[in-house]
């Protein structure tokens, strides 16, 4: 069964809908420059008042791991998703499970997996200007290719239109969407989220 992660949330509402659609994970991006940064106090309210079983990511870019440590102590998050230039030193230091996010150019790109002792990574179209959320296509043959490294969660540029021929053709560990199920930045269309899920979960039976 493909797990699904809605990321990029910033409100109650949208956390509880993809909650009950079926989410099995839900993003929490604590970058300051991402138009859906969310503040630790207002991601702590939310995560208090999901239902059980929901597992919570922190989205980090080159934060201190003192920040990080904090931010998951404080706001119960139960794995931290790493976007930028972290080091696999740095990831070796973590208090919780991490996800390694890595940009895909080419398929140079991949070769950095090796370095990591991080048994997941995401999978993110490159771009100069961003460290993710680019909603974005990469190519999905170096994706099946990465998959010799470790789990694979797709991400870049999903949407219900095309999630399912991702799954088919890569057969990722996970798929990650934010900007595809929005109605706008930081806020998502229930509509879309529960189509997203319910075109995920149509392949696994």
């Amino acid at each position: 069964m493909v797990k699904v992660k809605i990321c990029g949330i910033t409100n109650l509402e949208d956390a509880l809908y993809a909650a009950d659609c079926g989410a099995d994970a839900l993003g929490f991006i604590f970058y300051p420059k991402s138009p859906r940064f969310i503040e630790k106090t207002k991601a702590k309210e939310i995560i208090s008042k999901l239902p059980p079983f929901i597992t919570t990511v922190g989205v980090f870019v080159n934060e201190s791991i003192e920040n990080i440590v904090n931010t998951v102590h404080e706001c119960n998050i139960n794995i931290v998703q790493l976007h930028g230039d972290e080091t696999p030193d740095y990831c070796s230091k973590l208090p919780v499970k991490a996800i390694k996010a890595i940009r895909v150019k080419d398929e140079d790109s991949l070769k950095k997996m090796t370095e990591y002792k991080t048994s997941t990574f995401l999978l993110d179209a490159y771009s100069e200007y961003s460290y993710g959320g680019t909603g974005k296509i990469f190519n999905w043959d170096l994706a099946i290719k990465a998959k010799g490294y470790g789990r694979i969660i797709l991400s870049g540029g999903l949407t219900p239109d095309n999630v399912r021929e991702g799954i088919k053709k890569v057969k990722p560990y996970a798929v990650d969407v934010s900007s595809g199920v929005e109605e706008m930045e930081g806020k998502k269309s229930k509509e879309k989220v529960r189509e997203f899920i319910e075109r995920v979960r149509s392949l696994d039976t």
